[in-house]
């Protein structure tokens, strides 16, 4: 009887731990699936299900959601010249910033910008830069730009939001690799047509943040880089951006969610 009993007890004991072990296996793969499923930063991060698409490597989606930037001195016609080719390292397309228009870096020739225009957002961009000096650029909301250099390690160099912060050079996968850019960004507010709160921006290179809410003083690069370029700053939203510069520099899965950012804060 007391051997029997043994038995029925063990068992109880056994049965609980096993309960119990399943309980701890479930919510450790419940912890590592959200994770995945949360992952906000770095290359091959996926458009949450409120974000617009901008890119997914289409030519119906680039030629839907594109255009050519009208600056003074826009020198290409549409439809875009920006090729879609084959990815040089992983399934499906990308396009080529290097519009003949621009050939010797000619900037603002044939820069392709968004037609939906933002203010406050969260934006997701990948970028390729298949030769050494390749160059181009990304400019939020059309004035702000976070360059893309390889081989410039400056204030104007690779990832810096330009003339504004050092370059997060350290970060930078290289040429031959993706990169990719992730943000926030707020845009400046006035009072009686006045800026009374500057820009802000907090940035993630491959994962790496790389500028905290930073502040953002000026248009830099004069009339032929962007809206209110050379002049002052205006309250009016702008488009997303991409420079042609006559180099190849690839992009591919662009996405961007609008945001409403009441206080000067864009760290995430």
């Amino acid at each position: 009887m007391n051997d029997l009993r043994k038995q029925k007890t063990m068992k109880k004991y056994f049965k609980k731990a096993m309960r119990s072990t399943g309980v701890i296996v479930t919510l450790f793969m419940v912890a590592v699936l959200s994770g995945q499923e949360t992952k906000k930063v770095g290359v091959g991060t996926k458009a949450p299900k409120n974000a617009e698409v901008l890119f997914d490597g289409s030519r119906d989606l680039l030629d839907k959601k594109w255009t050519y930037w009208e600056g003074p001195r826009l020198a290409a016609e549409l439809p875009l010249k920006w090729q879609i080719e084959k990815d040089p390292v992983d399934e499906g397309t990308v396009v080529n910033s290097n519009d003949p228009s621009a050939a010797g870096g000619k900037y603002g020739a044939a820069d392709m910008v968004t037609k939906t225009k933002f203010r406050d957002f969260r934006l997701h961009i990948e970028f390729f830069v298949v030769k050494e000096g390749g160059n181009s650029g990304v400019y939020l909301q059309n004035r702000y730009e976070i360059q893309v250099l390889d081989g410039d390690k400056t204030k104007h160099g690779m990832g810096a939001v330009i003339n504004e912060t050092e370059s997060p050079y350290h970060a930078y996968n290289g040429i031959g690799k993706w990169n990719a850019y992730d943000v926030t960004f707020r845009a400046a507010r006035f009072k009686n047509g006045v800026r009374s709160e500057k820009a802000r921006v907090t940035l993630y290179f491959n994962g790496q943040k790389a500028h905290s809410n930073v502040a953002i003083n000026k248009v830099w690069g004069g009339i032929n880089s962007g809206l209110d370029g050379g002049g002052e700053l205006t309250d009016t939203p702008g488009g997303l951006k991409l420079q042609a510069e006559g180099h190849d520099v690839l992009y591919r899965n662009i996405w961007i969610k609008a945001l409403e950012l009441t206080k000067a804060e864009t760290d995430f």
